[in-house]
């Protein structure tokens, strides 16, 4: 059930893809988020809902698959969480903690210190450019 309405989604967000590349740009960055229709907030859809509006075929189109994706992601989500099993990739993992690492051996004594201070090198170490 949940594969078939998976391969649904898919088909619908394919279709949506296509169905809006093939629409007219009407220009001007969306209108102020009115699609290009005028205005913005309410006026965005441009009468796609009255009687006499002048919503082309392809704007029906894409409101329905948006419709349509849309339900068919709420109904995805409502089975994936309607699960007993856990299918978590902590529910995974091995329930034994692999071994501690063992301390690495002890290093011999480093060499003490001299108590005097190194001479200064009588000569630079890089040669310098002329």
């Amino acid at each position: 059930m949940e594969q078939v309405i998976l391969v649904v989604h898919l088909l619908i967000a394919l279709a949506l893809v296509g169905v809006i590349l093939l629409q007219k740009s009407d220009g001007g960055a969306l209108g102020g988020l009115g699609g290009g229709m005028g205005g913005g907030g309410g006026a965005s859809f441009g009468g796609l809902f009255t009687a006499r509006g002048g919503a082309s075929f392809l704007t029906r189109t894409t409101a329905v698959l948006a419709a349509s994706f849309i339900a068919t992601s709420l109904l995805l989500a409502i089975l994936a969480t309607g699960r007993e099993e856990g299918s978590s990739v902590l529910d995974e993992m091995p329930a034994e903690q692999p071994a501690a690492p063992q301390p690495a051996a002890p290093e011999a004594e480093a060499p003490a210190a001299p108590s005097e201070r190194p001479s200064e090198p009588s000569e630079p170490q890089a040669p310098i450019a002329d």
